[in-house]
């Protein structure tokens, strides 16, 4: 299914909306962040290894609300940390769902069949649940041996109880393109909504940096991994010029970093969550303080060029999808 149809109708008109109203820099995704803590911890995270004073900080509901319509992004993407520790979670989303935002919760899905029951299907939440290979890969990511298991078990228990469900998988050096496109199979088959796949970005503060892609290494690895991906039948929730960037076909494109901003316990984070180099109060002093020409491939900023991240990139082909003549609402968003 990818995206559904309102989803994409809704997204297609806000875009359009921009355009008409000649914005250059608008957002498209609101990465919310709650918290930080975590019940993993993964050695491509750059987010566990805060202090426990930082790990113990939470946004209240009302952060939460106010940053999404502050910002105005239709989209919101409920990350952290893992949101299902967060206490107050459910009424998030509750909040989220009544301004009528397209929420993806996402989770490792370890607390998540023990939580299904604060939330309510509905056309506006999604569970994104993130799956770095099959068990034996899965596992040794999250250096947790039985995750798999509760992953797979949780989705179809979202799924029973009438959830839209799908997935998040972030490529690391050393990946099995064979591997990877068997998991796809294999969701596929469990029904999922949809299938997310990015780069893993090098934060400094990852425990193993050596799981980190050079930027050709990642072209490399993706055209394998996507090759006539059409014909298996996976359904992804990307535009289909976000596939093609990575297989290295749009040499052209730049990062849009404002088209994903963050929202965390710090504040909103300059100039997107991958860099930790500030934070505003506001989203309004995040747009108009940032120096926007010092990110991205074309600005020679060192810790841009091997990027290739969807929270930097689908923003970009997003609005090349808009810039083609005769653009539609066909493929917004949608693999």
């Amino acid at each position: 299914m990818g995206v559904t149809l309102q989803q994409s109708t809704k997204v297609a008109a806000y875009v359009f909306k921009q355009r008409l109203l000649r914005r250059k820099r608008y957002p498209l995704v609101l990465m919310l962040e709650p918290l930080l803590r975590c019940n993993l911890e993964c050695g491509g995270c750059g987010k566990i290894q805060y202090p426990d004073e930082v790990l113990d900080k939470r946004l209240t509901p009302e952060q939460c609300w106010n940053a999404a319509e502050e910002c105005g992004a239709p989209v919101v993407s409920i990350a952290g940390g893992e949101p299902l520790i967060h206490k107050e979670i459910d009424q998030i989303v509750a909040g989220l769902v009544k301004r009528k935002k397209f929420i993806y919760l996402c989770t490792n899905a370890i607390l998540l069949e023990k939580k299904l029951h604060l939330f309510k299907p509905s056309p506006y939440l999604t569970f994104s649940v993130h799956m770095d290979g099959l068990e034996e890969r899965h596992d040794h990511m999250v250096a947790r041996q039985g995750v798999f298991k509760k992953a797979i078990s949780a989705i179809k228990a979202a799924k029973a109880a009438g959830f839209n469900v799908t997935t998040n998988t972030t490529i690391f050096h050393g990946e099995d393109p064979e591997e990877v496109r068997a998991m796809f199979d294999e969701l596929t088959k469990l029904g999922v909504d949809g299938m997310m796949i990015s780069p893993g970005y090098s934060y400094t503060k990852a425990p193993q940096q050596e799981l980190f892609l050079q930027r050709e290494q990642t072209i490399e690895l993706f055209k394998k991994i996507l090759d006539g991906h059409q014909k298996k039948g996976w359904d992804f929730n990307h535009s289909p010029f976000f596939l093609e960037f990575l297989q290295g076909k749009h040499p052209e494109y730049d990062c849009t970093p404002w088209g994903n901003p963050t929202y965390t316990v710090f504040g909103w984070q300059k100039p997107c969550y991958l860099l930790q180099e500030g934070y505003t109060q506001t989203y309004k002093q995040l747009i108009k303080e940032t120096e926007w020409e010092r990110y991205g491939c074309n600005s020679g900023n060192p810790a841009c060029q091997n990027c290739m991240v969807h929270s930097g990139w689908e923003a970009t082909a997003v609005n090349d999808h808009f810039a083609r003549p005769g653009a539609s609402l066909k493929n917004v968003l949608t693999g």
